[in-house]
């Protein structure tokens, strides 16, 4: 059965890979969006008429409306939402340049929410639907020099995880992507950077430095995660995980994370509850 997926940012990175890699299924209609589709030209070779190439900055609540709208005219239906626009900002907590963070939260989180919000009726309508929500490592742990990132991120991970339960009965499943670190324009073109200038801080320097210098020199391979990606829909729609960390850091962090806030949630139990009345 022939799936229509819509994936949001894809003229780099993650979303470029994954509509490369469904451009060439037989059972996808793809539905491209970026904010200036001339840079999905790379699509053109793959394209036999179940390509739509549509305009899209998740900031602009009419260009959502006209995209979910163009999807469905031409299609029938919108069976996977992709949310991968997203960016990055390196800096400090009390550095950092609160009307472009500001910016980061109104794409990496309210875009998410404003796409998911314009696509629920048609899945709910069709009692089907998958919403796939790149979150990061960064949703699962903090880092210095991406608080703010990670806030945003973190955000998306509760938003996830509650929509997921309020959507169940209703066919429609999500799934959180939390990669570490991959080849893609992220820590790039796709983030900025603030220097550091408090001296206090300046031992962050090298963090954001390094960041920019091993861009594209990741462990992560985006082809390889688009496959994945596709795999789990296509193969695995009724047991969809949840979370899915992609790249072994993400993996290694991700465990690692969740076993010391255990630990630490059962060394306090005594004392956490303790803050109850009497039974």
């Amino acid at each position: 059965m022939t799936k229509t997926w819509l994936i949001t940012g894809t003229s780099t990175g993650f979303g470029k890979s994954l509509s490369i890699y469904l451009a060439q299924q037989a059972d996808v209609n793809l539905v491209a969006t970026a904010r200036h589709t001339d840079q999905l030209s790379y699509l053109d070779q793959y394209d036999h008429g179940q390509i739509l190439k549509q305009t899209l900055d998740v900031t602009k609540a009419n260009e959502i409306t006209a995209a979910v709208k163009a999807t469905t005219e031409k299609f029938g239906t919108l069976d996977v939402l992709i949310n991968n626009a997203g960016l990055g900002y390196f800096g400090t907590f009390e550095e950092s340049d609160r009307d472009a963070v500001r910016y980061m939260f109104d794409v990496n989180v309210w875009g998410l929410v404003d796409m998911t919000r314009a696509v629920l009726p048609t899945m709910r309508a069709q009692k089907s639907g998958i919403i796939i929500n790149f979150s990061s490592i960064a949703g699962l742990a903090s880092f210095p020099t991406l608080s703010f990132y990670n806030g945003t991120k973190h955000a998306v991970e509760g938003i996830t995880d509650a929509m997921a339960q309020e959507v169940a009965d209703q066919g429609i499943k999500l799934m959180l992507i939390e990669p570490s670190g991959f080849r893609t324009d992220w820590a790039g073109r796709s983030s900025q950077k603030a220097m550091p200038t408090i001296d206090a801080y300046k031992q962050f320097t090298a963090n954001i430095e390094g960041s920019a210098s091993d861009a594209h020199h990741e462990a992560g391979d985006p082809d390889k995660a688009a496959a994945i990606i596709y795999d789990q829909v296509t193969n695995h729609a009724t047991d969809l995980p949840l979370h899915l960390p992609l790249g072994k850091f993400a993996s290694d962090m991700a465990i690692a994370k969740y076993e010391k806030s255990l630990g630490e949630f059962k060394t306090e139990r005594d004392l956490s509850i303790s803050a109850d009345q009497p039974e």
